[in-house]
């Protein structure tokens, strides 16, 4: 039997859905957004693959449907580099990965293990969603291996081409 559909509200820069088990679900299986009042409080990043994957409808203010594309546009609009971010999220998603915000440890994502939930354990990776076609100076990748390093993870580093496709690259401390 097909899952039902959840109906979410667009507020500025999240959405809120509607007051149901099927919504709840989102959070206590799926570990999508916060749960906040019965409700839960998704990410625009979150709401976009929930759309994608047909599980969630996001209505405006006027109970209009705000299809995948234009919810891409309002999050492009809303945050820098979202399509690099996006497709990295997505495609740890769809490999069965847990894609949590690292906003606090000074990276964009932490990622869980597969089967792994938050506060079961740790995560494994702080991730850092790059272009193909940016550069890094030896600084900024100095810093971010620090920051992994400082919070017992590791560092993976997402490389996203012209087409969205992923590759990773891990780096790990190495005593020769």
């Amino acid at each position: 039997m097909p899952k039902a559909i959840v109906k979410g509200l667009f507020r500025d820069t999240k959405i809120v859905t509607e007051d149901s088990d099927d919504a709840r679900e989102f959070y206590t299986q799926g570990v999508y957004g916060s749960l906040v009042k019965n409700k839960v409080e998704l990410s625009l990043m979150e709401a976009l693959y929930l759309v994608e994957k047909e599980r969630l409808e996001v209505y405006d203010g006027r109970n209009k449907v705000i299809d995948a594309d234009k919810l891409l546009k309002k999050a492009k609009k809303n945050q820098t580099n979202f399509f690099v971010k996006y497709s990295v999220f997505k495609d740890m998603r769809n490999r069965g990965y847990i894609v949590k915000t690292a906003l606090k440890f000074g990276a964009v994502f932490r990622v869980y293990d597969r089967g792994v939930k938050p506060g079961e354990d740790h995560a494994r990776w702080i991730l850092y969603p790059v272009h193909e076609s940016e550069g890094n100076t030896w600084q900024e990748f100095a810093a971010k291996n620090r920051v992994a390093h400082s919070t017992k993870k590791r560092l993976l580093i997402g490389v996203v081409d012209e087409e969205g496709e992923v590759s990773y690259w891990e780096v790990r401390w190495l005593r020769p």
